[in-house]
């Protein structure tokens, strides 16, 4: 019996820092677009690979550090990434029994432009055919970024949390936020915690400056625990009683990939582990400040030794109710 199976694609990143090419590249504060002269050579600092990443594979790799037994569901390619992606996953502690080889499309792929601690993202995601695998006995799913066609998953697990009563956290990516809310309305219904970002919620159910409502508003399509990420404004919850408000770790940051996801993951971990939702609030907060400290999604992903020493070291940021 896992604790937790995450589900969602693996790509291999690709970190090209330009944050010395200030001549060639500079940030439209106003408008938040990063500009690069066009036809020409532009100056990076640093390139740097990390494979084995993704919102489901920084789930299971981050689950497993935090003390869970941990197995992933996700679709790599025949290729060296994949490979490097796979051995990743073992050195991890991460169960690769439901890991898919497709032999006909290579790993998935991005390009992270790092400028001034922000990234752009450059990606290429796949189609790939994601089918739950039968017989699997899990206490909670963690359903992360999918391709297109997804559907067919979202119907098989459906009807296993009904059946077997497995709990579900769901992160949604790109292709299911396009389909609007209308289109999660079925897999909303059976979640137990849903974490998106400010900018997604007010994607599915309109801008709102008041947090409280849009929290509502998410709550009423079924799940029993929304959480809305902020970037440095911290996270907010609601779990159909209280209202709770989440402060950031003001430490220093390298690069922001992988935060929400590291947030995401010690969130899950915590409350997995039998923590309310205040303290997995504070674990998540902590998740996302090592991260952030770091190049790459996973270097920074805290063990539960780790975690503790964190909280103690730095103390709790300010969660409260609201």
């Amino acid at each position: 019996m896992y604790d937790i199976l995450s589900i969602g694609g693996t790509a291999m990143d690709v970190f090209l820092d330009v944050h010395e090419a200030s001549v060639h590249c500079r940030l439209k504060a106003e408008v938040c677009q990063l500009c690069l002269n066009y036809a020409e050579k532009i100056p990076v600092q640093k390139v740097t690979f990390v494979s084995g990443v993704g919102t489901a594979p920084n789930n299971a790799v981050g689950s497993a550090r935090l003390g869970l037994k941990a197995a992933l569901y996700t679709i790599i390619g025949n290729d060296v990434a994949g490979v490097n992606s796979y051995d990743i996953f073992t050195k991890e502690g991460v169960a690769t029994k439901y890991v898919v080889v497709d032999k006909k499309n290579p790993t998935d792929y991005s390009t992270i432009l790092s400028f001034q601690g922000e990234r752009t993202l450059l990606t290429c995601q796949l189609p790939r055919k994601y089918s739950l695998p039968r017989n699997i006995e899990t206490k909670w799913i963690f359903l992360g970024n999918l391709p297109d066609g997804h559907k067919i998953l979202h119907s098989q697990l459906i009807k296993k949390i009904k059946k077997e009563k497995v709990k579900l956290g769901y992160n949604p990516g790109a292709h299911e936020l396009r389909e609007g809310i209308e289109g999660m309305k079925e897999i909303l219904s059976v979640t137990e915690v849903f974490i998106i970002n400010k900018e997604e919620a007010w994607r599915l159910v309109g801008r709102d400056v008041d947090i409280k409502n849009l929290l509502v508003k998410l709550k009423e399509f079924g799940p029993k625990i929304v959480v809305i990420t902020d970037g440095k404004n911290g996270a907010t919850s609601y779990d159909g009683t209280s209202f709770y408000a989440q402060g950031i770790y003001d430490l220093p940051v390298v690069e922001k990939t992988g935060a929400g996801d590291a947030f995401a993951t010690g969130f899950m971990a915590s409350l997995i582990g039998g923590c309310d939702v205040q303290m997995a609030l504070r674990c998540g907060a902590a998740n996302s400040a090592s991260v952030v400290g770091h190049i790459g999604a996973q270097v920074g992903l805290m063990t539960k030794k780790q975690m503790q020493k964190f909280l103690k070291v730095h103390g709790e940021a300010p969660c409260k109710m609201i």
